[in-house]
């Protein structure tokens, strides 16, 4: 069987990525039946970065942390939810401002782990510092924990950008798509390990909820105190640590592209010259532009659903222990999510993959605004004192059903991540894929500022979280709408030039 070589992100032919040509079994466009065990130890090792990377996600900003800086540091679930969509919001307008340069750079300069060792170094000792940010405001303060919530969003989106960057020389352009689901996938199950471990030696010994748990120890695992919040406080240590250790396969087995021996300021010239020519580019592709600008609105809804959900579900449902499990179960059911994005993609394409993960957002949005401890779906009343059983969590209908809704959140939201990112390697010249990473990583963040803008504007004009999430189901909702006027990406579609 012969071996073609397939352009890397140089446009070179890049070791790890060759390709078998057609055979029999193939599907239209020549390419044969991938499979997860075809991914090489490079591509898996890519995935793994991931893994040890979006706990951070999952344990600081969506269910654990960023919940507990609203309820106990600053005291007020909707001025802590206000709080972090302005710090969201300014981090973002950063972000827009220098991603794509980065993205479009990363040719000129040729090696990336260099610059994401930096990143991680970076991250990892700021990470740790949320240990100190203790109820009320003492030990770190309130502005000093926003800085660092601010400081770490840009440093996490540089290391996504760069991190985008290496896929195809990892995997190559027709498994792509399985690292990319299993990177996703990777990434939710070091979530729910970890935070399965913390619920039950950290969260749940010596809380009022560790009575429907007679196996669990009195106290606190290594003396860590409930009374000062150490249980929720350690998110950060924890996170900070995988991140490290989920960086080490990385750097070891994944393949980087070759120094290029150009300066830092020429790289940036030359980076920003190749965004302008791929931002002139983007215009002659029509359906590539209008597939990145549909992308702008869909992932800032997707992206401000994440940043808030965990806010959202402890003020509203008014959660504290419990999201621990909402975060493990969830994030179970991101794992399928990550799992069954590519198999969408290969059924559907990832054109109509996307529409219904996007669809399916949207249906979830708006059930999560008609719950409360007392009301399911807007109309119907509940005893919030009329509880399913004595003992235990989530004990209650309204909470049962919130719980649910979350379950396809979760599945929606990570797949359509992982669709999107093959969505752009269908549409892209295999040529130009580096550049169009820059667009990809500009249409996640040009808006982004957006949704967090319109969540704190309106939880502030109604002083109601319920309020505040509104604008992420238009976001949705236009972001949809535009992917249904893109040609390409069906199934079996592949750009070849």
């Amino acid at each position: 069987m012969v071996q073609t070589p397939v352009p890397g992100p140089l446009g070179d032919a890049v070791p790890g990525s060759l390709i078998p040509e057609a055979t029999a079994g193939a599907d239209p466009a020549g390419y044969p039946q991938a499979r997860f065990k075809d991914l090489s130890k490079g591509a898996f090792s890519w995935a793994v970065f991931q893994g040890g990377r979006d706990p951070y996600v999952i344990l600081i900003t969506i269910y654990i942390f960023a919940a507990y800086f609203t309820t106990s540091v600053v005291g007020d679930p909707v001025k802590g939810q206000a709080m972090i969509g302005l710090t969201s919001t300014i981090n973002s307008v950063f972000i827009m401002l220098t991603a794509p340069f980065l993205g479009a750079s990363l040719d000129r300069f040729g090696a990336r782990k260099p610059l994401l060792a930096l990143i991680v170094a970076l991250m990892a000792p700021l990470i740790w510092m949320l240990w100190f940010a203790k109820p009320g405001g003492e030990g770190l303060p309130i502005l000093g924990t926003l800085w660092i919530f601010g400081i770490v969003g840009v440093l996490f989106a540089y290391a996504e950008v760069v991190h985008n960057s290496l896929l195809v020389g990892a995997a190559g352009p027709r498994m792509a798509p399985h690292a990319s689901g299993l990177a996703l996938a990777a990434g939710n199950f070091f979530s729910v390990i970890t935070l399965i471990v913390c619920l039950f030696a950290f969260a749940l010994p010596g809380s009022p909820a560790a009575a429907a748990f007679p196996f669990l120890p009195a106290h606190p695992m290594f003396g860590l105190d409930q009374a000062s919040a150490e249980p929720m406080r350690i998110s950060g240590p924890i996170a900070a640590t995988l991140l490290v250790l989920g960086a080490i396969p990385l750097f070891l087995f994944t393949p980087d592209a070759p120094k290029t021996g150009v300066k830092l300021f020429q790289g940036i010239a030359e980076g920003a010259q190749a965004l302008w020519r791929a931002v002139k580019l983007m215009f002659r592709e029509k359906d590539l532009g209008i597939y990145l600008l549909s992308r702008m609105f869909f992932n800032d809804g997707m992206t401000a659903l994440l940043v808030f959900g965990g806010i959202y579900a402890a003020g509203v449902m008014h959660w504290g222990v419990e999201m621990y499990v909402y975060g493990i179960l969830l994030s179970v059911f991101a794992v399928i999510g990550g799992l069954l994005a590519p198999r969408l993609d290969n059924w559907l394409g990832p054109k109509k993959a996307l529409l219904v993960e996007v669809s399916g957002s949207i249906v979830c949005v708006l059930a999560q605004i008609g719950m409360k401890p007392d009301t399911i779906l807007y109309f119907w009343s509940w005893d919030p004192t009329n509880t399913l059983w004595d003992k235990g969590m989530f004990n209650t209908w309204p909470q049962m059903l919130y719980l649910c809704i979350g379950f396809g959140t979760a599945i929606f939201v990570t797949a359509q991540y992982a669709s999107a990112r093959t969505m752009l390697t269908r549409l892209a010249p295999p040529d130009k894929l580096a550049d169009f990473f820059g667009l990809f990583a500009l249409s996640g963040v040009v808006t982004v500022w957006i949704g967090s803008f319109l969540v704190t504007l309106f939880t502030n004009i109604y002083g109601s979280q319920q309020a505040g999430f509104v604008p992420i189901a238009g976001l949705l909702m236009i972001g949809g709408l535009g992917l249904l006027f893109v040609k390409g990406g069906g199934k079996g579609q592949f750009r070849t030039a």
